[in-house]
C-alpha cells in the first residue's frame, strides 16, 4: 500500500453534480451542433445549475444493472462500499439522456422524421435497460416558435411526437437556433436539472428502503451541509462521526493507522470548512478551520509516536515476499479491506502467518513515512487560519510546534527561524516557562549547526532572570559559554541526536581552527540577558559651568561571579565618548574565577555602580545630551569576546514589565547597607539638557501701562552687572515675544528712535542690539519705543545676553549667559469719537437736505488713564460737502483727563443730493494728539476717523427766518421769513399764520402767491410779545399745491417755533406805609444782574428816584 492510502477518493472530494448525457450532436462536423455544445459547456458561471454534461453516441453501452433483490435475507455482503460505486453514479450512469434531433414543425417529410426520432429514443431506452434514467427529446429548429396556443399545427404534431416516443409533454423541448441561443440553453439546463433531481430522489428512496444496510458517508454529508449554508449541522455531524470512531482503534500493532485515519478525517473537514468560507461562509475566532487542522496535526504527531514505538525493527528484518499488500488487479474491491484477506467476512484469522506478514509489511512501509513533513504541513495550514482570524496566541503556539517538528526533522535552520520569531511574543507577555523551553530547543539547534552568535545569544538569555532552569543547568551553560569565548568547543547539549552531535563536533572544531570575526555585538533590547544595566544622569539638566555627572548600574543574574573587561558609554555627541570608558585588563581564564575585586567584577544579585563625569561644550548649550548606548564587553578583544549593547540608558525586553510590576507592588523592600541600592528603585534617566550659566545681572523695565493705540510707547530697560569680572559683548533683544498671533506681529513695530513714527517696515522684534561691555556694578539704560496698531494684550520680551570667562574642573571656558524678562502690556483706545448730524436748531437729523445748512457735532471722550493733549484737529471734507464758514480747530492745546470730553461744531452744506445709494461721504476727522506726560521729542500721533455717510434729499421749498435772539415783553419783534423755490417749476404757495396767546402780530395772516424757479420771496411780520419766558411763536403754515408731501412738520425743521421773551424792566414796586424797609424797585440789566433799592420808612423826609432806560 502506498503512503497515500489515507487520501479520500477524487469522487468524494469533488462537488457532486448531476450527470446528463447528450446524444444526437455532431460537434465535429456540424456547426449548429457545435454552437449548442459550446453554449452548454463554455464559460459556465457559478450561478448556473450544477450539471456535468457529456456527449455520447445514441447506442452507447451504459453499465448494466444487476437484478434487484426483493429480500436481503441470507445475504452476506463482501464489504461496505465498493471502490467504483461513487464513480459509477457520478460519471457513468446518467440521470438524464437527452436526444437532440433537427426537426421543424412545418417539415414536409414529417412522418418519416417522426419515425426516425422515435427510433433513436427506443435505442437509448434499450441501452439503459433496467435503469431509472430519464429520457428527453430536444428538437433543434431554425425558426423561433410562436406564442403558446397560436400555432395549432405545432401543438398537434408535438402531441403526436410525444405519443410515438412514449414521452410526457414535459420531456419534449424545442431549441430555436437564433441569436438568443444562450438564453434558451440556460432555460433548458434548468429543465434538465429538475429531471435529474427527480431521478436522484427516486434512487434515494430506493436505497433508503434498505437503510439498515446503508453506510452514511460523513464527508459527503458535511459537504452538502456547507453548501446549504448550515455549518452547525456539518459540525454536529462531524463530531458525531468522530465520537463514534475515535475509540475503534483496531489492531494494537497497527494503532498508527487509526491515528493516521483520524488525522485525515480532521484534515478533510478542515478543507471542507475552508472551501465553504471561500464560497461566502462566515467563520469566527472560536470556530474556524484552524482548529481542525490543529487536531489533524495532533493525530499526525500521535501517529509518529506510535510508529516510532511499533516500527523499530532491527536492520536484519526484511520485507516479506511475496508482497502481501499487492493484489492481482492493483485495486481493492471494497474500501477498508486488507489486501491479503479480501472477501473474508469475519475477523477469524484463517492464515495467521499471512496476517503477521501483512502487519510487518505495513509497519515497514510506515517506517519510511516522513511524519514530520505531514505534521508541519498541517500546522502550517492551522497557522494560516489563526493568522487570518487574528488569534495571535494560537498562531504562536502552533509555530513553536512547527519549530520543534523541524528540529525533529533535522532541519535546524527552519526550526531556528520559527522559534526565534515567536520568542518576542512570549517575552513581551512574560511567559517565562514557555520561553525557557523554546530557548532550550533553539540552543540545541544553534549548537548542532555551530552558529556562534546564536549559541552565545541563547546562552546569555538562559543564564538570565527570565530562565526557569535550575542552577545546575545554568552552570553547565555558563561553562559552555566561557569555553566558546576561550575559543574552545562547548560540550554537547543533552538529548540531541547522536549522529547530529558528531556532525556538530566537527563543525565546532572547524570554527575553532578558522580565524574569523571574534567580536560579537549583541543588542539586548529584544531579549533578556543575564546582566541588567541602567544609566542615570544626576539631574535632568546641567549648567554649562558645572560638570555633567551620571552613574551606570550593573547587576548580574548568573549563578557565579563574572568579570567583564570593558564598559563604554556612547552619546549622541560622540565627542564625549572618550570620557566615559572603563577598562580592566584580565585574562580569559579569570572570567569565572571567584574574584570580587575590581570594578568590572559582578557578584550575582549585587548592584554595581560606576560613576562618570565630563565637562560639556559651550556649543551644546540648549541641546540635549543623550546616552545612545551602553556597551559591556565580556571576554578579551584580542581573543573572542561578546559586546552586550543596551540602547539608550539600558533596559531589555522584560524591563518595562518589571518596572510596572514594581510600581504596583506594595511589598516593603528590605533595608540594605548604605552603599547599596534597590535595583527596582533605580529609574533610567538617559538624557539631560545643557543649559546656560546662571546669569548674575539684573534687568528692570520701566514704563507706564497701558499703551495707547498707535502711540510711540516708551519702554526703558535698565541692565546692571553683579558679576565679579567684566562682562563683554552685551546684546539686547527687545520686542514682541515670538509665538503669538500673526496679526499681532503685523501690527506691532519696535524702534530705538522715538523721534519718528514707525511704519510697517519696522520689525516687531529687535534682535542682538550691541550695548557694549559692563564692569562689576555698572549699569546702563536703553529706551525702546513700541507702536501697537491694534488693541489687546501683548507679551513683550526683553532678552539680555553677554559673554564671561569662567573655569570648570581646571579648564577655562567662555560662557554665554542670558537673562530675559517678559511683560504683558494691554493696548487700549486713547479716546472715543462720537459724530452727530443736527439741524441749525440742534435737532438730530436722520438725513440732510440739499443746499440746506446743517451742523456736524464731534465729541472726543478720553478713554486713557493718562492725560491726553489734543494738539489740533482738522476736518477734511469730501468733494460732495462744503463748509458754510471757515473751518478752524476748536480744541487746540486742550488737555483731557480720563473721562473728559471735547466737542466741536461745524456748519456744512451739501450742494446736491445726486443719486448715491447708501448716502454721501462726509470726509475725515483728524485728531493730532500725544500723552500730556510725554517728552517733546516723541512725535504727535494723527488719528484719522472716517465720518459716516449721510443721506441727502432734495426739498422743493426752503424757508428760513431772520429774527432777534430774544424779545422783550411789550416790545415790537420784527420777523422776516425767506421762501426760496428749489425746483425748476413755478410754485403756488399758500401761506397762513396761526395766532399765539403769547403774541400779537401784524402782517398778512393768509396769502397765496407764486414763486418763480430759483427765486426768493420775503414775508415780514411784527410780533408783539405779551408774556415772558420761552413762548411759542405764531405758527407759519405753508401748503405747496404741486408738492402735497411738503408738510408743516418738515417746515418746522428749518424755522424757529419758539423764542425767549425777557420781562419788563420794572418788575415790582413795594408798598408804602410799611413800618420796615421793603423793596422799592427791582431792575435787571441785559446780564440779568438785579439792582435792589430800598425806600425809607413811612414819614421819612426823602424820596428815591431812578431813571430807567426802556
Amino acid at each position: 500500500m502506498s503512503p497515500t492510502r489515507w487520501d479520500f477518493p477524487v469522487e468524494l472530494c469533488c462537488r457532486p453534480m448531476a450527470f446528463v448525457t447528450l446524444t444526437g450532436l455532431d460537434v465535429v462536423y456540424n456547426a449548429v451542433h457545435r454552437a449548442v455544445w459550446d453554449a452548454f459547456c463554455a464559460n459556465r458561471r457559478a450561478d448556473r445549475v450544477p450539471i456535468s454534461f457529456k456527449v455520447l453516441p445514441g447506442d452507447h453501452e451504459y453499465p448494466k444493472c444487476r437484478s434487484k433483490r426483493t429480500s436481503y435475507e441470507w445475504y452476506i455482503p463482501k464489504g461496505i462500499l465498493k471502490t467504483g460505486w461513487m464513480n459509477k453514479h457520478l460519471n457513468l450512469v446518467p440521470a438524464l439522456v437527452v436526444v437532440f434531433y433537427e426537426l421543424d414543425w412545418d417539415e414536409p417529410q414529417w412522418k418519416e422524421k417522426q419515425s426516425e426520432c422515435a427510433t433513436r429514443v427506443e435505442i437509448v431506452r434499450q441501452s439503459l435497460q433496467g435503469r431509472n434514467t430519464k429520457v428527453a427529446v430536444v428538437l433543434i429548429q431554425k425558426k423561433a416558435p410562436l406564442p403558446p396556443g397560436e400555432d395549432v399545427i405545432a401543438s398537434e404534431r408535438a402531441a403526436a411526437l410525444c405519443n410515438v416516443c412514449e414521452l410526457s409533454g414535459k420531456s419534449l423541448f424545442v431549441l430555436p437556433h437564433t441569436d438568443h441561443l444562450v438564453g434558451y440553453i440556460i432555460r433548458l439546463e434548468n429543465a434538465f436539472y429538475e429531471h435529474a433531481q427527480t431521478y436522484y430522489y427516486t434512487e434515494i428512496r430506493r436505497v433508503k428502503s434498505h437503510k439498515e444496510f446503508l453506510n452514511k458517508t460523513t464527508h459527503q454529508i458535511c459537504r452538502l451541509c456547507f453548501q446549504h449554508n448550515t455549518p452547525l449541522d456539518a459540525i454536529a455531524q462531524f463530531r458525531k462521526h468522530i465520537d463514534l470512531c475515535k475509540k475503534k482503534i483496531g489492531s494494537a500493532e497497527l494503532s498508527f493507522e487509526h491515528a493516521a485515519w483520524m488525522s485525515k478525517q480532521f484534515q478533510a473537514f478542515g478543507d471542507l470548512f475552508d472551501e465553504a468560507i471561500k464560497l461566502g461562509l462566515t467563520a469566527i475566532q472560536t470556530q474556524n478551520p484552524g482548529f481542525y487542522y490543529q487536531q489533524a496535526a495532533y493525530y499526525a504527531q500521535e501517529r509518529k509516536q506510535h510508529a516510532k514505538a511499533l516500527c523499530n525493527h532491527d536492520a536484519s528484518v526484511t520485507y516479506p515476499s511475496p508482497d502481501p499488500l499487492e493484489t492481482q488487479t492493483g485495486v481493492l474491491d471494497f474500501y477498508g479491506q486488507r489486501p491479503w484477506r479480501q472477501g473474508i467476512l469475519s475477523f477469524d484469522l484463517s492464515d495467521p502467518d499471512k496476517e503477521k506478514a501483512g502487519i510487518l509489511a505495513i509497519q515497514l512501509k510506515e517506517r519510511s513515512v516522513v511524519h514530520s513533513e505531514i505534521v508541519i504541513t498541517l500546522l502550517s495550514n492551522a497557522v494560516a487560519q489563526f493568522k487570518k482570524y487574528k488569534c495571535p496566541r494560537m498562531k504562536s503556539h502552533l509555530m513553536v510546534q512547527m519549530g520543534e517538528e523541524y528540529y525533529y526533522a533535522k532541519d535546524y535552520t527552519k526550526a531556528l527561524k520559527l522559534l526565534d520569531y515567536v520568542m518576542c511574543d512570549y517575552r513581551s507577555e512574560g511567559w517565562w516557562t514557555l520561553l525557557t523551553s523554546i530557548l532550550t530547543t533553539a540552543l540545541k539547534c544553534s549548537y548542532l549547526m555551530a552558529q556562534l552568535k546564536d549559541y552565545i545569544t541563547y546562552s546569555l538569555e538562559l543564564l538570565g532572570r527570565a530562565s526557569t532552569l535550575k542552577d545546575g543547568q545554568k552552570s553547565r551553560i555558563e561553562k559552555n559559554l566561557m569555553n566558546v569565548l576561550m575559543n574552545e568547543s562547548p560540550d554537547p547539549e543533552p538529548d540531541c541526536d547522536t549522529l547530529a552531535v558528531k556532525t556538530a563536533q566537527k563543525l565546532w572544531a572547524d570554527r575553532v581552527s578558522l580565524a574569523g570575526s571574534n567580536v560579537f555585538t549583541i543588542g539586548v533590547q529584544d531579549f533578556v540577558p543575564f546582566v541588567q544595566c541602567k544609566a542615570k544622569f544626576h539631574a535632568p539638566s546641567f549648567h554649562v559651568d558645572v560638570p555633567v555627572q551620571f552613574d551606570v548600574y550593573l547587576k548580574a543574574d548568573c549563578p557565579h561571579p563574572i568579570r567583564f573587561s570593558k564598559l563604554c558609554v556612547s552619546f549622541n555627541n560622540q565627542g564625549y565618548n572618550q570620557f566615559c570608558v572603563l577598562e580592566e585588563a584580565s585574562r580569559a581564564s579569570e572570567v569565572l574565577e571567584n574574584l570580587t575585586q575590581g570594578k568590572m567584577c559582578l557578584v550575582p544579585g549585587k548592584t554595581r555602580k560606576l560613576s562618570f563625569k565630563f565637562v560639556a561644550k559651550t556649543e551644546d548649550v540648549g541641546k540635549k545630551i543623550e546616552i545612545t548606548s551602553v556597551d559591556l564587553v565580556l571576554g578579551s578583544e584580542s581573543g573572542r569576546c561578546v559586546v552586550l549593547s543596551w540602547q539608550g540608558g539600558g533596559g531589555d525586553a522584560a524591563s518595562s514589565q518589571e518596572a510596572l510590576q514594581a510600581a504596583r507592588s506594595f511589598k516593603r523592600r528590605p533595608k540594605l547597607p548604605d552603599n547599596e541600592v534597590h535595583w527596582d528603585s533605580i529609574i533610567v534617566q538617559a538624557s539631560t539638557m545643557i543649559i546656560s550659566r546662571v546669569p548674575n545681572i539684573s534687568v528692570h523695565l520701566r514704563h507706564e501701562p497701558p499703551a495707547l493705540m498707535n502711540e510711540m510707547y516708551c519702554l526703558v530697560v535698565t541692565v546692571q552687572s553683579h558679576e565679579k569680572s567684566q562682562i563683554r559683548d552685551v546684546k539686547l533683544t527687545a520686542g514682541l515675544k515670538p509665538g503669538q498671533d500673526a496679526n499681532l506681529t503685523q501690527k506691532t513695530h519696535v524702534t530705538l528712535h522715538g523721534a519718528e513714527l514707525c511704519d510697517e517696515s519696522y520689525p516687531a522684534l529687535l534682535t542682538d542690539i550691541p550695548v557694549g561691555d559692563l564692569h562689576p556694578g555698572e549699569q546702563l539704560e536703553k529706551t525702546v519705543y513700541v507702536r501697537c496698531g491694534t488693541v489687546g494684550s501683548r507679551m513683550f520680551l526683553v532678552y539680555v545676553s553677554y559673554l564671561i570667562n569662567t573655569t570648570v574642573e581646571g579648564k577655562e571656558i567662555v560662557c554665554k549667559c542670558h537673562k530675559d524678562e517678559t511683560v504683558t502690556i494691554e493696548t487700549v483706545f486713547p479716546f472715543d469719537v462720537a459724530v452727530r448730524f443736527v439741524s441749525t436748531k440742534f435737532e438730530h437729523l436722520e438725513r440732510v437736505y440739499a443746499d440746506i445748512p446743517f451742523l456736524l457735532m464731534t465729541d472726543v471722550l478720553s478713554a486713557s488713564p493718562w492725560a491726553l493733549t489734543i494738539v489740533s484737529s482738522e476736518l477734511q471734507l469730501a468733494p460732495s460737502m462744503t463748509a458754510v464758514d471757515h473751518l478752524e480747530s476748536q480744541v487746540d492745546k486742550v488737555v483731557l483727563q480720563t473721562g473728559e470730553s471735547a466737542s466741536e461744531c461745524f456748519c456744512l452744506r451739501c450742494p446736491s443730493a445726486g443719486n448715491v445709494e447708501g448716502g454721501v461721504a462726509t470726509g475725515h476727522y483728524i485728531i493730532s494728539w500725544k500723552r500730556a506726560s510725554g517728552m517733546d521729542s516723541i512725535p504727535v500721533i494723527r488719528t484719522v476717523i472716517t465720518l459716516p455717510h449721510v443721506i441727502v434729499e432734495n426739498i422743493p421749498l426752503h424757508v428760513n427766518a431772520d429774527l432777534p435772539s430774544f424779545g422783550r415783553v411789550r416790545e415790537s419783534l420784527p420777523v422776516r421769513y425767506h421762501l426760496q423755490n428749489k425746483t425748476d417749476l413755478v410754485q403756488d404757495v399758500e401761506i397762513s399764520v396761526e395766532p399765539s396767546d403769547a403774541f400779537m402780530f401784524s402782517g398778512l395772516k393768509q396769502i397765496r402767491l407764486r414763486i418763480l424757479p430759483g427765486t426768493k420771496q420775503e414775508m415780514l411780520y411784527n410780533f408783539y410779545p405779551l408774556m415772558a419766558g420761552y413762548q411759542q411763536l405764531p405758527s407759519l403754515n405753508i401748503n405747496l399745491l404741486r408738492f402735497p408731501s411738503f408738510t408743516n412738520q418738515l417746515l418746522r425743521r428749518f424755522i424757529p417755533t419758539s423764542i425767549f421773551v425777557k420781562k419788563l424792566a420794572i418788575e415790582y414796586l413795594g408798598r408804602r406805609g410799611d413800618s420796615w424797609m421793603t423793596p422799592l424797585l427791582l431792575l435787571r440789566d441785559d446780564q440779568d444782574q438785579p439792582s435792589v433799592f430800598r425806600q425809607r420808612p413811612q414819614g421819612s423826609a426823602y424820596e428815591t428816584h431812578c431813571d430807567l432806560e426802556l
